[in-house]
């Protein structure tokens, strides 16, 4: 299995990456792109089903795309990953000797996030058939009994898969796979859990007796624009609904009625977005029933959490990740910790009670303002928080300010870290780091640029997200003795 989740072939010479399949299917295979070592193809044929498959829980699984794994039982999900960290540290850091410790699996593997968003649109997405297979239909495939063997046919069957229609019908869900344009109606998701369900469904259903218009992409207009759920362990419900321009009059009708019907909501929102596209960070948000937060418990901390904020989207399994992050810190109480990429400084703030002084960077300004509001409501004194680009702040200047760090914990998004980052690191030189990383390839990238000054002495992969290709991966780096 590759890393970004599609199955590996071997084809006239070449690694074949194929969608939409697993390990052991047999298949017919049109190839669309050939390049010097790869080739890449789609399915036009199913002519045996894997052993290692399952039937999908979810019945949105075939189009939606945000499961792509369901068809896998969690186990070989986890073997999986664990195989992605370990080809990724050797092929792409040249770290093929790390000790690799078992990855650590999700409990639960369903209703685990606490945060989802989705679109209105009124051209609802759908597709229509799917990839024939030899003798029977299958729910993991959702295949008709369609069988046949042309592969003009079954290239015009798999790009309907892909393209989908879409027609004039109200929908309330996810994004189909690559398309601003085109909405999934999602009846059931089983990501998340709590009263995440039945606030999108009534909402559909609110403003359909209404006739309130959904928002269109492409022509930009209508009315009911998107939604968001937030929830925490505590039992808090934060409802965010975002509308295009303002209708004080519908807008009070739709609230009124989804406050009536969720009592448990505890923060009822709304804003207007008015631009071309979907951020809200810089839209205006207003409280119509309860708080403007809502709070979560990590550890020792209780956390608030606004629509703004970036907080672990699996709260169980986020408590878990800063857990190996204390563990491969090895704080002993008079150290000066970094915290780069801090996000809302959970990590920083979760490690303060171990260390002398906390020192976190992060981009987006309305984090870094939620970092401190968390750090004064827990009583932490030891903690200061800087919004900036960590490539200009973390400078000579800095350090010789703040101290330099005995030991610093990088986080950053996906992309990894900027080369000069690196340098400064190097630079900087603190005896410890631990990388937390959402993607192992960047990681790896990162991890060989440091190879030479610091050695991997730990290595635990954990599964924040179950049915997805997604794998979490944390790394200790010791300096060497040079």
């Amino acid at each position: 299995m590759a890393a970004e989740g599609q199955s590996i072939a071997w084809w006239d010479g070449v690694a074949l990456f194929v969608p939409g399949t697993v390990p052991g299917d047999r298949v017919d295979v049109q190839v669309t792109r050939k390049r010097k070592g790869y080739a890449e193809g789609y399915v036009v044929r199913y002519r045996q089903l894997s052993d290692l498959r399952q039937e999908p829980v979810c019945q949105h699984f075939d189009v939606c795309g945000g499961c792509q794994w369901q068809m896998l039982p969690y186990t070989q999900q986890l073997q999986m990953k664990q195989q992605q960290v370990a080809d990724q540290l050797q092929r792409i850091g040249g770290l093929g000797g790390a000790q690799i410790e078992p990855i650590l699996g999700a409990t639960p593997t369903l209703y685990y996030r606490n945060k989802l968003e989705f679109t209105f649109s009124p051209r609802v997405w759908k597709a229509y058939g799917a990839v024939p297979f030899e003798g029977r239909s299958s729910n993991a495939l959702a295949m008709p009994n369609d069988t046949t063997e042309d592969p003009v046919v079954g290239q015009r069957l798999w790009e309907a898969l892909a393209e989908g229609d879409s027609e004039l019908s109200p929908a309330v869900g996810f994004h189909a796979p690559g398309r601003f344009d085109k909405v999934i109606d999602i009846h059931h998701c089983w990501l998340q859990g709590g009263e995440s369900n039945g606030l999108r469904n009534a909402a559909r259903e609110i403003a359909l007796t209404h006739g309130y218009s959904f928002y269109d992409a492409k022509t930009q207009s209508g009315w009911l624009r998107g939604m968001m759920v937030r929830t925490t362990t505590l039992g808090q419900t934060m409802a965010l609904f975002v509308f295009a321009h303002d209708d004080p009059s519908a807008r009070a009708q739709f609230l009124s009625e989804i406050a009536h019907r969720f009592l448990g909501v505890t923060s009822l929102l709304w804003c207007i977005n008015a631009k071309v596209n979907d951020t809200l960070y810089d839209c205006e948000m207003h409280v119509y029933r309860g708080q403007a937060t809502i709070e979560e418990q990590l550890g020792r901390l209780r956390v608030v959490i606004g629509p703004k904020s970036f907080y672990q989207t699996n709260s169980r399994q986020g408590e878990r990740l800063y857990n190996v992050v204390r563990q491969l810190a090895g704080l002993k109480g008079s150290e000066t910790l970094y915290d780069l990429y801090t996000g809302t400084g959970t990590i920083g703030l979760f490690l303060a009670n171990d260390c002398q002084k906390v020192v976190g960077i992060e981009t987006v300004p309305e984090a870094i303002e939620d970092a401190k509001r968390n750090a004064e409501r827990n009583g932490i004194a030891n903690a200061t928080f800087y919004a900036g680009d960590v490539l200009e702040l973390l400078d000579a200047d800095f350090v010789a300010r703040e101290g330099r760090p005995d030991v610093l914990i990088a986080d950053p998004p996906r992309a990894g870290m900027h080369p000069k980052v690196v340098e400064k690191l190097l630079e900087i030189a603190p005896q410890r780091m631990v990388y937390v990383s959402c993607n192992p390839a960047t990681q790896a990238r990162d991890l060989a640029l440091l190879k030479a000054a610091y050695q991997v002495t730990g290595v635990q992969p954990v599964d924040m997200f179950p049915h997805t290709k997604h794998v979490e991966n944390v790394v200790l780096l010791e300096r060497r003795n040079l």
